[in-house]
C-alpha cells in the first residue's frame, strides 16, 4: 500500500499557480539535482517505486536518502509498496541478460508503467523519472517507453536526459556537500552480482 509522506510548510503542495508534476525517483544522488530543478516550476510529487533494488537493505537505505531530500525541501513524497515478487514477474526469463540489456528494458517499462498509473489515478497532469541520470542509463531507451505509458494512461510525459546540461556535475557537487549515500552498484541482484561476485555477502 502506497505511503504519503507530507511535512508542515509545503510551499508547492496547494499552490494552483503551479502543474502538478510526479517524479519517479530511483535514488538520491541520480535525483537530487532533478528535484532542485523542477521543484522550483512546479508542483512537484516525489514517486519511490523501485521494487528491482537487493537487497531490502540497500533499498530502505536509497529511500532514507530520497525522504530526506524531500525533507530539506518540503516536496511530498509517495512512498510505493516494494512489491519484490512483481518485479522478478516481470524479468523473469531474462535473468542471464548483461547489465543494459533486455531485462534493464524490462525493468524500465514495468516500473515506469506503474509510475504512469499512479500519476493518471491521483490527477497529475505529466510526470517524469530520473531513471536517465545514470551515467549508464539511456535516455534514448527510456523516454520511448515512458512515452508509451503516458499515453496509455492519458497524461504527459516530461522527455529529459537528465545527465546533461551540468546536471551531473552538479548533482555530484550536491551530494558531496550532503553527504549522501551514493552506491556503487544499480540496483537489481544482478547488477550486485556482477559489482560484487560475493554478493551474498555484501552489507546491505
Amino acid at each position: 500500500m502506497s505511503r504519503l509522506y507530507v511535512w508542515e510548510n509545503i510551499e508547492y503542495h496547494n499552490n494552483n499557480m503551479h502543474e502538478r508534476f510526479l517524479l519517479h525517483t530511483c535514488c538520491a544522488p541520480c535525483g537530487i539535482a532533478v528535484i532542485d530543478e523542477l521543484r522550483k516550476s512546479y508542483d512537484l510529487w516525489v514517486l519511490f517505486y523501485n521494487p528491482n533494488i537487493h537487497p531490502e537493505g540497500e533499498y530502505l537505505k536509497r529511500k532514507q536518502e530520497v525522504v530526506r531530500l524531500c525533507e530539506e525541501w518540503g516536496v511530498p513524497m509517495i512512498d510505493e509498496d516494494y512489491d519484490v515478487a512483481a518485479w522478478d514477474d516481470a524479468v523473469r526469463g531474462l535473468e542471464s541478460e548483461p547489465e543494459g540489456g533486455k531485462r534493464c528494458a524490462a525493468c524500465f517499462r514495468f516500473r515506469l508503467f506503474r509510475v504512469a498509473k499512479i500519476a493518471s489515478e491521483l490527477g497529475f497532469s505529466i510526470f517524469g523519472t530520473t531513471l536517465s541520470s545514470g551515467r549508464n542509463k539511456s535516455a534514448a531507451i527510456i523516454d520511448p517507453v515512458a512515452q508509451e505509458a503516458a499515453e496509455a494512461f492519458g497524461i504527459r510525459y516530461l522527455a529529459e536526459d537528465w545527465k546533461k546540461g551540468g546536471r551531473q556535475e552538479m548533482a555530484r557537487k550536491m551530494v558531496c556537500d550532503r553527504n549522501i549515500y551514493r552506491q556503487d552498484y544499480c540496483g537489481c541482484r544482478y547488477s550486485l552480482s556482477e559489482r560484487h561476485p560475493d554478493a551474498e555477502s555484501y552489507p546491505g
